[in-house]
């Protein structure tokens, strides 16, 4: 027993305080053999700089029957120095909010090497199939964007540890909708533009200003004014209106744009 209590001490908080449903914490009548039985089964880490955040993710995927322990740290070097006190692990998930896929590719590349072939899931708060694509060139075996519900979740995590590659229906869409997009454009635009920059000329065609273009792609202004440049540069145009005056003559005769 009291070797029980010394390796029970020295276990990680999510392990130390096991929880039921309603938050009430509880061992159970066989909680010692639980413990530790529970302690080499694979664990889901969870990796996220905010404390609150991962804690409520790590709580509520507890709570809602996930079928590992979770283990949230806030970077994966504080994982490192409390690895020897947590279960294998069967799974990442790496929350990276609001970020930009562009500004955290390293950290993803990173850890994909590193825990191969245990599978890196990331979660955010952007549903953007470009962060998404990102992602998956990084090595990320799945992309949850913060808008699904729970089990959906925790679904495609099963996924990701199946060996699959989970990806939001509704991006999956967005790429057959541009698909098919580009074969009405024909030629100029798989030619000339990269996809972005076809959607921004999309919207120049149409007559939008920067800011609508920024909100519509969910892109920053100055991304935009970036993709503008270029354009005009591909286009050897010197200004605004010129652009939309040679994107007409390029795109003339096509029925589906007025």
């Amino acid at each position: 027993m009291a070797s029980l209590i010394s390796r029970f001490e020295k276990m990680p908080a999510f392990a130390q305080q096991p929880h039921s449903a309603n938050g009430i914490s509880q061992l159970g009548k066989d909680g010692e053999k639980q413990l530790l039985e529970g302690i080499d089964k694979p664990c889901l880490l969870v990796l996220d700089s905010r404390a609150l955040d991962r804690e409520c993710l790590a709580r509520t995927l507890t709570n809602h029957a996930l079928s590992m322990e979770v283990a949230a740290f806030g970077s994966v070097d504080e994982w490192r120095e409390n690895k020897g006190t947590c279960p294998p692990v069967g799974a990442v998930l790496l929350n990276i909010g609001a970020r930009k896929v562009a500004d955290v590719a390293a950290d993803i590349a990173k850890l994909a090497s590193e825990f191969r072939p245990i599978p890196v899931v990331v979660l955010s708060d952007i549903d953007d199939i470009a962060q998404i694509l990102r992602a998956l060139e990084c090595g990320a075996r799945g992309y949850i964007p913060t808008s699904v519900g729970l089990e959906i979740c925790i679904e495609a995590i099963g996924l990701a540890i199946a060996g699959g590659i989970f990806l939001p229906a509704s991006s999956v869409l967005a790429v057959r909708h541009l698909i098919e997009t580009g074969k009405q454009e024909g030629p100029p635009l798989a030619g000339m533009f990269t996809l972005r920059q076809a959607e921004v000329v999309q919207a120049l065609r149409k007559g939008k200003a920067n800011k609508i273009i920024a909100y519509e792609l969910n892109l920053r202004e100055s991304t935009v004014k970036v993709h503008i440049r270029n354009i005009m540069k591909k286009l050897k145009a010197t200004n605004r209106t010129e652009v939309a005056y040679k994107l007409n003559d390029l795109f003339s005769g096509d029925a589906g744009y007025h």
